[in-house]
């Protein structure tokens, strides 16, 4: 440690930290500009001079590094002086234009320049012009006359998101920041930059000239959209959710959320969303009070059960669904008898003996890990914070270890095995061999006995020389057929190399809804086509079910589906009896568990549009109406407490396996197989309307279909041509992109996507012929 002596006080940092380091540990403020916590340091904007002793000038606090005893005087008059000169030259080519700038209000060089600035300027020449940019959906840079050059943009890029998709070009006051050949900023995280802009250069596209700062409403919320569970801040007005901004909280999000967790608000405001209870007659939709709705609803309930027994009644709820919800919708189908509930949507084998499908550990640990293997997982996608909590531990010193099919880059360094779905299993038993080889311990019951590639043996050495190693489970692990084997391998290596076992799972609630019992005979059961009344929660059967033609002819075989939704869309109008419209997250209270096990509660922001009403109040009613005891909830704090009373923590830790593998006969599968993500910006109903979402690159990618190079070659294809897509007689056109680094045999087909609607099961055989 170091002492120095920082306006009088003393202070001791570690060596190495520099003064504003310093000033920040004593709560001493430096103004700055370029300076952030969590980039490097570039001292770009020399605001943060200081006065240092025996100094023969001022010194940038940012970037001077502390010396024993030194003593630094931070608001000195030298200090001072050279602080309001620089802010004097920032403000030289700085344009006049704060009563139309969208940062107005929340702008750093605005309230700096109210201390350090003067009230006039001596310079009177004119002003640098620098030209506009379309850099895509999501990021204004209309007004990049007011850039000051802080670079943080372009650092974030390198540093955190993991591409420099912004660099500065030209020199002196010719100097600009912009992008590569007039590509556009397609990060996942690229909506921090804005948050980052010290001036109004970078705003936010969707909410420009939306609202001013000083008129919205602020709350504290928690993004749904996947298990990381970010804080935000949701601003509103006038009813209506504005615009919503990361808030700090190191333990999860530290100060970054994803553009999805951003600009999926404009779903919340979309004209599909339903304010009055909905029923069909004689093939007409016909809107209704509620009295009436659930009377009816109650009644088919009722009739359904005495007629065809209490197992004929189903129920199925995605996992941005809240705690309460989740709670009350088992309740009510346990207490009439039947166990056809589930929220693993895409989850065919539910033999895994997990009771709830969490990280293992603390995210913030994931910043500490030596080790981390990852099996079938779109991670970058799937988890962007987490995929940027584990690029900056990777340039700690982290080893990245990967068993998936290739094809979308993470950005991070990697040891890789890309091969085709169907043999992920036999990759991760060669590495259980290689391991059981090295303990001199007994490989699981039914592991096939395979040659050990030297790939393998390089990942087991690697896990067996961590000392802080994770196994993680992704997405598309969970949603294979053979899931359950492959948890059974990674629980052995992870016992065997010292690891945490843990999952990444799909939905903001995934572990809520484990932890309340809203998990029964799995997803396949309730559409197997026996039930004869069928619940959808915050569904759309074409974008939410793993096999929308087998869904749809499920729910056909039904005499009645009853859809809670906030929402209407075609495939809901067509397949359901009633649909009863319940509130978003933003206008109910909602608890959410998220992957590390952590509960968090957020209060509505706004009130509930219309007539609907929170999902928790109409299944309390429901659950009276059906005559199930223990419905008499006033307070959705009741709910929760009574959801998460009893063994809480020892569902969290009871995440072990089977030794024994179960479906060892699977083998490689013949010729092409499909490889399935959830495209990054159509994983629920809200995300899926958001209009700038849908507009970025990514949401376009959901709709190709991804080919390895050899495939791509061998059909003579070029980049958006057409190919003729078959899967379980079902054919669809569709356009081709190019994956470099997708595994042979593998062919990306994205779910809840129009086209893939009309094809079968998630992964399976598939045929690509040109169109």
């Amino acid at each position: 440690m170091v002492e120095i002596e920082l306006d009088g006080k003393t202070v001791e940092v570690p060596q190495g930290s520099m003064v504003m380091h310093a000033a920040n540990k004593l709560g001493t403020y430096v103004p700055h500009f370029c300076y952030h916590k969590k980039l490097s340091i570039a001292a770009n904007c020399r605001m943060c001079l200081v006065e240092v002793e025996k100094a023969p000038k001022p010194l940038p606090a940012c970037a001077t590094p502390v010396t024993q005893g030194m003593k630094v005087f931070t608001h000195s008059a030298k200090a001072v002086e050279a602080q309001r000169s620089v802010m004097e030259f920032l403000l030289i080519n700085h344009p006049l234009d704060c009563p139309i700038c969208d940062q107005g209000g929340e702008c750093q060089l605005q309230d700096l320049a109210v201390g350090y600035g003067k009230s006039n300027s001596r310079y009177e020449e004119e002003k640098r012009v620098v030209f506009h940019k379309n850099v895509g959906p999501l990021i204004s840079m209309q007004e990049m006359s007011r850039c000051i050059h802080c670079t943080r943009c372009v650092r974030f890029g390198q540093e955190v998101a993991g591409v420099m998709e912004l660099g500065m070009i030209n020199r002196g006051e010719h100097s600009e920041i912009t992008t590569f050949v007039g590509q556009t900023v397609d990060s996942e995280l690229s909506g921090n930059m804005i948050d980052l802009c010290p001036v109004g250069a970078l705003t936010s596209k969707p909410f420009r000239y939306a609202a001013r700062t000083w008129e919205l409403g602020r709350k504290r919320s928690v993004s749904p959209h996947d298990s990381l569970g970010a804080n935000t801040t949701v601003q509103t007005k006038s009813n209506k959710v504005m615009r919503v901004v990361a808030l700090e909280n190191e333990a999860i999000n530290e100060c970054w959320i994803s553009d999805r967790d951003r600009f999926a608000y404009e779903g919340l405001n979309s004209s599909d969303r339903l304010t009055t209870p909905m029923v069909k007659q004689g093939g007409q939709w016909l809107e209704t009070d509620w009295q009436s709705a659930l009377d009816y609803v109650a009644h088919s309930l009722k009739t359904i059960s005495a007629e065809s027994g209490a197992e004929s009644i189903g129920a199925l709820a995605h996992p941005i669904s809240s705690t309460e919800e989740l709670h009350l919708l088992q309740k009510m189908i346990r207490g009439l008898g039947s166990n056809q509930v589930d929220t693993r949507l895409r989850q065919s084998d539910v033999k895994a003996a997990a009771t709830a499908p969490w990280l293992g550990m603390p995210i913030a640990k994931l910043s500490e890990l030596d080790r981390a293997l990852i099996i079938g997982s779109f991670l970058r996608k799937d988890q962007p914070i987490i995929a940027a909590r584990l690029r900056t531990a990777a340039k700690r010193g982290l080893q990245v270890l990967r068993i998936d099919a290739g094809g979308d880059d993470w950005l991070i360094p990697a040891r890789a095995i890309a091969s085709a779905p169907s043999t992920w299993i036999n990759s991760l038993s060669e590495i259980a061999l290689a391991v059981a080889k090295a303990k001199s311990v007994s490989i699981p019951a039914g592991t096939p006995n395979l040659t050990i590639s030297a790939e393998a043996q390089k990942m087991a050495d690697s896990l067996l020389s961590g000392s802080s190693t994770a196994v993680l489970l992704g997405s598309a692990a969970i949603s294979q057929a053979n899931a359950s084997d492959l948890h059974v391998l990674a629980q052995f290596i992870a016992d065997n190399t010292g690891a945490i076992l843990g999952f990444l799972p799909v939905g903001g609630n995934a572990v809520g809804a484990a932890l309340v019992n809203a998990n029964g005979a799995g997803v396949e059961s309730v559409l197997s086509g026996d039930r004869r009344a069928v619940i959808l929660m915050n569904i759309e059967p074409d974008a939410d079910l793993p096999n929308p033609i087998q869904a749809r002819a499920a729910l056909a075989k039904a005499n009645t589906v009853i859809a809670l939704s906030a929402y209407r869309s075609t495939d809901l109008l067509e397949v359901a009896d009633v649909i009863l419209p319940i509130s978003t997250f933003t206008e109910t209270v909602s608890t959410f568990v998220n992957a590390e096990g952590r509960v968090q509660t957020v209060q509505p922001s706004v009130k509930p549009l219309g007539d609907s009403r929170p999902g928790w109040k109409v299944l309390r009613v429901l659950g009276g109406l059906v005559g199930v005891d223990g419905f008499l909830f006033n307070m959705p704090e009741e709910v929760l407490g009574e959801a998460l009373s009893e063994n809480y923590c020892a569902k969290l830790n009871n995440s072990s396996s089977s030794n024994v593998l179960t479906n060892t006969n699977s083998v490689a599968q013949q010729g092409l197989e499909r490889l399935t993500d959830v495209n990054i910006y159509a994983g629920d109903q809200i995300v899926r309307r958001s209009s700038a979402l849908q507009l970025t690159r990514d949401a376009k990618h959901g709709n190709q279909v991804g080919l390895g190079q050899k495939l791509f070659s061998e059909l003579g294809l070029g980049e958006g041509d057409l190919v003729c897509v078959t899967q379980d007689s079902q054919s669809v056109n569709m356009p081709a992109t190019l994956e470099v680094n997708l595994a042979p045999g593998a062919v990306r087909i994205s779910a809840g996507t129009l086209a893939s609607a009309k094809l079968g099961q998630m992964f399976g055989p598939i045929t690509v012929s040109k169109a």
